[in-house]
């Protein structure tokens, strides 16, 4: 017990550091605040969620005294309820129904919570916090995109068409907002989960990624989000946010679709490599990988892959 709470609040430190250490204004301090949710995180998967929750209400109350409530509230946002939510899912399993063990209580074969369950709930993080912050701007559609304009028109200074290309970013900062987050938030989990498998104390297989689907409502979801993109105002606007972290889940099933069907090939390294690349220099190709995802969920192009073949290169 003594333990699990040392790691409680080692973990709640390091985190709410990390955090704070976006008041000074470096690219590195941003990077960090990106990180913050990985030591809660570890800690969830390695000691258990209520391991988690003691560093975070910890981290986030000392975080709330020194520095202001509203970076408390901001850092339990970002870090600590992802971090004890996603990390008590991640570990929820349950004796799986199989002819070798008939839903008898046998815990060596479990049956854990699906990935693609747990993507669509970092997706469900991702619109939270990036229309909580939006919220911070103002309180109605048209104050948030002219405040956006504004400081997005700053950062271009006194060169031509500053003011044009500030409204041009303000209308698609929303989504990308959404789009980082969501990714942001997945690369925590990820790389928590590799920290805690290498370390022995993770208490879940680690899971065949290449496999992850998102459940089948989430289609319909995104399509009525699409639809409220439409309507105006402030609707609009979380619309566009919901959107944009769902189609970026989707975007990660297109990944897992192309590590699926590129089994059978001798240069699958290269081509993934080339994949991850242009995504991260160019940024637009996550489109293509996005449509890949929507496409395999209506086709079931892995499923049918994996018929027709029988690969033996590992994921």
């Amino acid at each position: 017990m003594m333990t699990g709470i040392l790691v409680a609040i080692a973990a709640g430190a390091a985190s709410v550091l990390m955090f704070a250490s976006i008041i000074s204004g470096t690219g590195i301090a941003v990077l960090l605040m990106y990180l913050a949710p990985l030591p809660l995180l570890v800690a969830a998967l390695g000691w258990g969620p209520v391991t988690a929750a003691i560093g975070g209400v910890v981290a986030s109350l000392t975080l709330g005294v020194m520095i202001g409530w509203t970076y408390m509230l901001a850092f339990a946002l970002w870090a600590a309820i992802p971090a004890l939510w996603l990390g008590h899912l991640l570990l929820l399993g349950r004796p799986a129904e199989t002819p070798s063990a008939p839903a008898n209580g046998d815990a060596s074969a479990m049956e854990w919570y699906p990935i693609g369950h747990i993507l669509l709930w970092i997706a469900a993080f991702a619109a939270t916090i990036t229309i909580g912050t939006l919220l911070m701007l103002g309180t109605d559609a048209e104050t948030i995109n002219a405040t956006m304009r504004r400081s997005l028109s700053r950062m271009f200074g006194a060169r031509t068409g500053a003011s044009e290309i500030g409204a041009m970013m303000a209308l698609i900062a929303p989504a990308a907002g959404a789009l980082g987050t969501m990714v942001a938030l997945t690369l925590n989990v990820w790389l928590a989960g590799k920290i805690v498998n290498m370390s022995g104390r993770l208490r879940r297989p680690w899971p065949d990624l290449k496999a992850t689907t998102l459940p089948p409502m989430t289609m319909a979801a995104l399509s009525a989000a699409i639809a409220f993109c439409f309507t105006g105002g402030l609707l609009a606007l979380a619309a566009q946010v919901v959107s944009a972290a769902m189609m970026t889940a989707y975007a990660m099933v297109g990944f897992a679709t192309l590590h699926t069907v590129t089994l059978a090939m001798k240069s699958r390294g290269l081509l993934l490599s080339f994949a991850y690349l242009t995504v991260v220099v160019f940024g637009w190709p996550i489109v293509l990988m996005t449509i890949v995802g929507l496409a395999d969920a209506v086709f079931g192009f892995r499923q049918r892959f994996m018929r027709s073949h029988n690969p033996v290169v590992p994921s």
